[in-house]
């Protein structure tokens, strides 16, 4: 279990990362904060995986190439709404 959890941080980290690169702008997000746009990546990710290819759709981590569209998808989406919760704070 914690080698899971391990490895879900090490992968949200490094497709965080990567989907900032890929998304143009400039992103005012934290490490922590990156972490997390790159595990909710990796959720998304494998929710698509398996809704694309005909799987019983669960939510569940995908590989990192699936993290970091999902967290590329994640970053968008949080472009477009979350300034609106950090105005709000």
């Amino acid at each position: 279990m914690l080698g899971f959890i391990i490895g879900l941080l090490v992968v949200g980290l490094i497709a965080g990362f990567l989907a900032r690169l890929l998304v143009p702008g400039r992103q005012d997000l934290s490490v922590p904060l990156t972490v997390w746009l790159g595990i909710m990546g990796s959720f998304v990710g494998g929710f698509l995986g398996n809704l694309l290819f005909d799987v019983e759709a669960t939510l569940q981590p995908a590989g990192i190439v699936g993290s970091v569209i999902g967290a590329v998808i994640v970053l968008l989406v949080w472009n477009r709404v979350g300034h609106r919760f950090q105005e709000h704070a």
